[in-house]
């Protein structure tokens, strides 16, 4: 049987978050940079609360249709009372690490915000989802590299705290701040074709504090610091110091944080190649 892999922002919020943070134009204009247009069928793998599912669905009208597919039940429910029950919108439980059955072949497969939580693992993801392409069909991955890492000014014991704590995270969680700078390479390890790559800013927040990164950004603090409370034994306050530190920096309007995005597609590959090991 396939081992549940523990992730990392499981908590009885994560659905709220994943929809207040996602930004429905920045997914139309990665979605256009991925070219999918009216007409196409397309799966959101790993949809989360359904909202970017949800933009994507608008995209494809008329005449396209979506599965949004996640293996998490509450966020599934979540997609289906706020964003389901209409024709060509559909959400299904599976894992993405197995073959995708019974969902037929997809002209796009979006995989946005998933690789980073398989440091381990998202090659088999990349094959998994591939089963499930169109001949000429595309695999859009979406990620972000030095994630959450990039930040000024702070105190020299705040970023020794964030280091630490994502070690924590990729070694107990499975989690890899760095994936972006890694999605071509996978791509071109598994034979695809035609891969593109561009860079976008993700984060880019100064000045004014939106809402949703408040809510957003606090919240990955506290659910990280929560699971790796021995990295705040010798910082001034322990873990409740960090994050009072933490979030005074991030309300300051001096503040400057920034996270890229990369975006790579690729091509299905011929059948007559076989994909590496």
């Amino acid at each position: 049987m396939m081992k549940k892999t523990a992730y990392l922002m499981d908590n009885p919020e994560e659905a709220i978050r994943l929809d207040m943070k996602t930004d429905p134009e920045a997914v139309r204009r990665q979605a256009q940079i991925c070219g999918i247009a009216a007409g196409a069928r397309v799966m959101d793998a790993g949809c989360g609360s359904g909202k970017t599912t949800a933009v994507l669905f608008d995209m494809i009208q008329p005449g396209g249709s979506i599965v949004g597919v996640d293996f998490a039940e509450d966020r599934l429910h979540f997609a289906q009372n706020n964003y389901g029950g209409k024709p060509g919108i559909e959400f299904r439980l599976m894992d993405l690490r197995a073959p995708l059955d019974g969902l037929g072949q997809f002209d796009f497969i979006w995989v946005r915000f998933v690789l980073e939580h398989y440091r381990e693992g998202a090659q088999d993801i990349i094959t998994a989802v591939s089963g499930s392409l169109a001949p000429e069909g595309t695999l859009c991955l979406l990620d972000l590299d030095y994630n959450c890492l990039s930040h000024y000014p702070i105190k020299p014991e705040m970023e020794v705290a964030l280091q630490a704590i994502m070690h924590k995270m990729m070694h107990a969680y499975n989690f890899d701040p760095y994936i972006g700078r890694k999605l071509y390479t996978y791509l071109y390890d598994q034979a695809f074709r035609d891969i593109k790559v561009n860079m976008t800013p993700h984060h880019l927040i100064y000045g004014h504090l939106r809402d949703s990164d408040d809510f957003n950004w606090i919240k990955k603090i506290e659910m990280a610091s929560a699971k790796a409370p021995e990295n705040f034994e010798a910082y001034p306050g322990g873990c409740e110091g960090f994050l009072e530190d933490f979030t005074a920096f991030f309300h300051d309007p001096r503040r400057f944080t920034y996270t890229p995005l990369m975006i790579c597609t690729g091509k299905k590959p011929r059948a007559e190649k076989a994909i590496k090991e």
